[in-house]
């Protein structure tokens, strides 16, 4: 069994002026300043009003933590020299993507020409969440299992309810959004690292990608490092929020070796079974539970959370991250950031504000929460 599960969080921003709360564009000396001050860390995304940040590679939360918040704190701070703030959510709740411009990069250049009309839409942000796993042929192995608690993930996680200034009825609008884009959704079912190679590879010899980076789907093998990359949550208005889905991610994947070396694995559901609680979490969030396909029950998430945090009391004690997974069972009971924008929201109306910019604030106060 592996000894180490490493972690890395990647995390996508927007930037909004701090008075008229509406996306702005990047400086290109904000960019210059982030990147001196953290080298490699912070960059530019597909978007001028938005921007990248990657921990380094940890094996504890703790020192994940640390990197992710002096990453966030470094955004914030070179932000206000331009009278501008960060907010980490997956939709602006006002904002018009048409515009938008994207980033004049060959890399994105050749993305809007690839993806046509179909990019101009991307006004959203995630977060990425890579677990460490050395061997391939095991990458290959946990894909199809990890694949089942992916419709927990974005329930946990969903952060844009609103878009276009119009609520939704969604929690994760985002996956909307991202979904019309080419080799998205729940990864397909490979029986070994060979069958994802010569499968992957089919579509790199013939030209249509020119690598596997250009796979988007809600799982896959980072094409850089020896890791699977989970890229199905909304990205985090709260810091701690975010340490917790990676804390959740890196013991369900020790959980699955746990269970491997025991010569037993979780069981693979068809992907139209995942498929539909990948839907109820994208549209209800933690509001409606999941379906217990062993059990052929609709669950509520406190008690899905509950029965997963017993499973995964063993490796949680060891990674030293109980603290982290008792927050998410808290989710599950309040609500995510999508229920507290739309609360937010309401409020807001109530009062005879403007709701949207009154989320906004809302959204600027949560980035701060923890730092």
């Amino acid at each position: 069994m592996q000894q180490e599960y490493t972690l890395g969080i990647e995390e996508e921003y927007l930037l909004v002026d701090r008075d008229s709360l509406e996306l702005a564009e990047a400086p290109a000396a904000l960019m210059e300043a982030c990147q001196a001050d953290f080298q490699g860390q912070v960059s530019p995304e597909f978007l001028q009003c938005q921007i990248e940040v990657g921990t380094r590679p940890h094996t504890t939360i703790k020192s994940a933590r640390e990197d992710l918040k002096r990453l966030r704190s470094c955004v914030a701070e070179r932000a206000a020299d331009y009278n501008l703030a960060p907010i980490a959510v997956s939709c602006h709740p006002f904002a018009d993507w048409k515009k938008q411009h994207h980033t004049r990069k060959d890399r994105y250049d050749a993305l809007q020409h690839a993806l046509g009309g179909v990019a101009r839409r991307m006004l959203i942000c995630g977060m990425h969440v890579h677990v460490g796993v050395e061997d391939p042929a095991l990458r290959a192995d946990l894909m199809p299992q990890l694949s089942y608690f992916l419709p927990h993930l974005l329930a946990l996680s969903t952060s844009s309810p609103f878009w276009n200034g119009e609520d939704t009825g969604l929690s994760s609008y985002r996956l909307t959004v991202f979904d019309n884009l080419p080799r998205t959704g729940l990864p397909p079912v490979l029986a070994s690292w060979s069958e994802y190679e010569r499968t992957t590879g089919i579509l790199v010899e013939l030209g249509v990608i020119e690598d596997t980076t250009k796979i988007w789907w809600d799982l896959r093998p980072s094409h850089r490092f020896p890791t699977l990359e989970t890229r199905i949550m909304d990205v985090q208005p709260r810091l701690e929020h975010t340490l917790s889905l990676a804390a959740l991610l890196q013991a369900l994947t020790r959980m699955l070796c746990r269970l491997k070396d025991r010569n037993l694995r979780w069981r693979n559901y068809d992907q139209f079974l995942i498929g539909e609680n990948r839907w109820r979490a994208q549209r209800y969030g933690v509001g409606e539970g999941l379906i217990d396909f062993g059990d052929r029950s609709i669950k509520p998430m406190p008690e899905l959370m509950g029965e997963l945090m017993g499973m995964l009391a063993e490796d949680a004690e060891i990674l030293g991250t109980m603290t982290e997974l008792a927050r998410l069972q808290q989710i599950a009971q309040n609500g995510t950031s999508s229920t507290r924008q739309r609360r937010v929201y309401a409020e807001a109306s109530a009062r005879g504000e403007d709701p949207g910019k009154a989320v906004v604030r809302h959204l600027i106060e949560e980035y701060h929460f923890d730092l």
